[in-house]
């Protein structure tokens, strides 16, 4: 990756959605986290079983894991605003799948 694209890229959000005790969501998290190794990107994880996540429990109870890959855009000193609809990848994805998403993330125009 040239410096210069990583400059001009669009930002991306990746929203890792998972539970305790799921050994395919340990296995996503560390396919993203050695991801993140190598590419910024925002990042967090959100357990659908947390008290306060009916909504994504209702969606993705049994689905975990999910991955969201969102481009964003920065608007305003700070805030972001997502310009995107995720990307879905779900249970077994490769970091090369998630590299995959990110680029094609990225090069949706904004």
């Amino acid at each position: 990756m040239f410096p210069t694209r990583a400059l001009f890229a669009p930002g991306v959000r990746l929203t890792l959605f998972t539970r305790v005790g799921c050994s395919l969501c340990d296995t996503a998290k560390d396919n993203v986290l050695n991801v993140r190794k190598r590419r910024p990107f925002d990042y967090s994880e959100i357990d659908v079983m947390a008290p306060g996540n009916k909504i994504w429990k209702d969606v993705y109870e049994f689905d975990v894991p999910v991955l969201h890959v969102q481009t964003v855009e920065e608007r305003q000193a700070g805030a972001v605003e997502e310009v995107s609809e995720p990307k879905k990848l779900f249970h077994r994805f490769t970091e090369q799948e998630v590299e995959k998403s990110i680029d094609e993330a990225q090069q949706q125009p904004i």
